[in-house]
């Protein structure tokens, strides 16, 4: 039986201005900029305040030529903006367009240096040799089916089929073969292998073969690829019949080689560029926090916009057309001033937060000793800035800091708090030092097991199960001792 009631609820919702404040606190410096720009161009009430508006007195830019204000009216409107031209345009133009939210003086090209990329040094190769239409075409697929890394991960019969649909080139498998056979001779050594063993093979096999080295290092690959990369060096000694000296010779003759040959320098060069979001400076002692200035744009609300929206409120309202162009304007109006609002807050709470931060481990910011770290958790920073902890969150996980020892992410300031034997709580970053210093001062060919390093650290005073050692050095990304070991 269906029946209606009246229920009253109390929800929490985000209003609009909320949701845009989360948004742009989670944008990192790097992409402020854009995110500003684009706003600019959405939104034609808001301007870049470190550009000079049209609409400003002639006695603020001097050299401007007086003629360029004849054509304002009574109230002081550019006829450029008149009522009538405004209300006849279809669907109201994006004004976003004909705005220049840069200076000419800004706007210059970084030179970039011209070089061939990894594919295209492939096809300059593959243009020297002297083959017929069909090889041409199917080395052309080959190169084309590539990943970055230089592997041939297709299989071949899916290339076969990419040939013929897409080249109509009915191609046989031993065609496809020979030619791959071909590519791979081509540099850099190693390219176009279908896995790691094949790839380090065709490095090797491109070496000085009467040299025993090689000819073993060959042998291991071929064999024992499984047991290299387990470090498993005992089997493999037994079963070529060397002793540690040459397998070592072997190891480092195959650690030579290049995993991943292909466009090595384009991967390189997508590193995520870091741009620090506040500056510590120590002046004699005292700590000094300034934000970077392109978190600060200066933006303001379009003289012209609002010189607008005053003009259609005084004006007669009873076309629908003039009532369109009032709520158009004021939308935009109100979006700008939002914007600008979300800014300023966003301004407002990185400094409120890395300043907290800044007290709570002043005494870290002035050595850049990791062992000053005292233990930190959100919740501490919420608690003392007042906010909650999904806000300091978006701050910690986004934002970097540049002081006189490097520029580090928020997040690795805070840590969870370890009790040593004397009752002293510490940070466990101290706990991650002095582990990463023990691996550190190893000795290599009998590296310490998580035992042993439990052990050590009980003798430093830091009562610390096993698991969770194993846990700390996973989470430095430092491999269990048998990868660790070396001859």
């Amino acid at each position: 039986m269906l029946k209606q009631t009246l229920q009253q609820k109390l929800l929490q919702k985000l209003s609009p201005q909320q949701i845009q404040f989360i948004k742009l606190l989670q944008v990192p410096t790097a992409s402020l900029d854009t995110r500003i720009k684009e706003e600019l161009e959405e939104n034609p009430a808001l301007e870049d305040g470190s550009l000079a508006n049209m609409n400003d007195s002639i006695e603020d830019y001097p050299d401007k030529d007086p003629d360029d204000y004849e054509n304002k009216n009574d109230d002081g409107f550019e006829e450029e903006f008149s009522l009538e031209e405004y209300i006849q345009e279809d669907d109201y133009k994006d004004y976003g367009g004909n705005y220049n939210s840069e200076d000419d003086e800004d706007h210059k090209e970084i030179p970039i240096a011209i070089q061939d990329s990894f594919f295209e040094k492939l096809q300059n190769q593959l243009d020297l040799l002297a083959l017929t239409d069909k090889q041409y075409l199917i080395g052309n697929q080959i190169i084309g089916s590539l990943d970055d890394d230089g592997y041939l991960r297709r299989p071949i019969l899916s290339l076969i089929d990419d040939l013929a649909f897409s080249q109509n080139v009915m191609a046989e498998e031993s065609e496809v073969e020979e030619m791959l056979a071909v590519i791979q001779e081509f540099e850099p050594a190693g390219i176009g292998a279908r896995d790691l063993q094949e790839c380090l093979l065709i490095q090797l096999r491109k070496k000085d073969q009467d040299n025993t080295i090689v000819k073993k290092a060959i042998e291991v690959v071929r064999n024992y690829l499984d047991e290299f990369t387990k470090k498993h060096y005992d089997k493999i000694e037994k079963q070529l019949n060397v002793n540690s000296d040459e397998l070592k010779d072997i190891i480092n003759e195959i650690l030579k080689l290049n995993p991943k040959p292909g466009d090595s320098a384009a991967v390189a060069g997508k590193q995520l560029q870091i741009i620090p979001d506040f500056h510590i400076s120590n002046n004699d002692g005292v700590l000094h926090l300034t934000l970077n200035g392109r978190n600060a744009p200066e933006l303001r609300v379009s003289r012209t916009y609002q010189d607008m929206f005053e003009h259609y409120e005084k004006a007669e309202k009873n076309d629908k057309k003039m009532k369109e162009a009032v709520q158009f304007v004021k939308s935009k109006l109100d979006s700008a001033k939002w914007f600008i609002d979300a800014i300023k807050q966003r301004q407002q709470t990185l400094l409120k937060t890395m300043n907290a931060i800044m007290k709570y481990q002043y005494e870290y910011f002035l050595t850049g000793d990791d062992r000053m770290l005292k233990p930190m958790i959100l919740k501490d920073i919420a608690e003392e800035i007042d906010m909650d902890i999904s806000t300091v969150s978006r701050v910690a996980n986004s934002k970097y800091v540049q002081t006189e020892f490097g520029t580090f992410l928020l997040k690795s300031f805070f840590s969870e708090a370890i009790q040593t034997d004397s009752g002293e709580e510490v940070s466990n970053k101290e706990v991650k030092k002095i582990l990463e210093e023990c691996i550190a001062n190893e000795d290599k060919r009998k590296p310490l097991a998580d035992e042993k390093l439990t052990e050590i650290l009980k003798e430093k005073g830091y009562t610390i199960a096993r698991r969770t050692v194993a846990k700390y050095r996973e989470s430095m990304n430092i491999p269990v001792a048998r990868l660790r070991k070396e001859l």
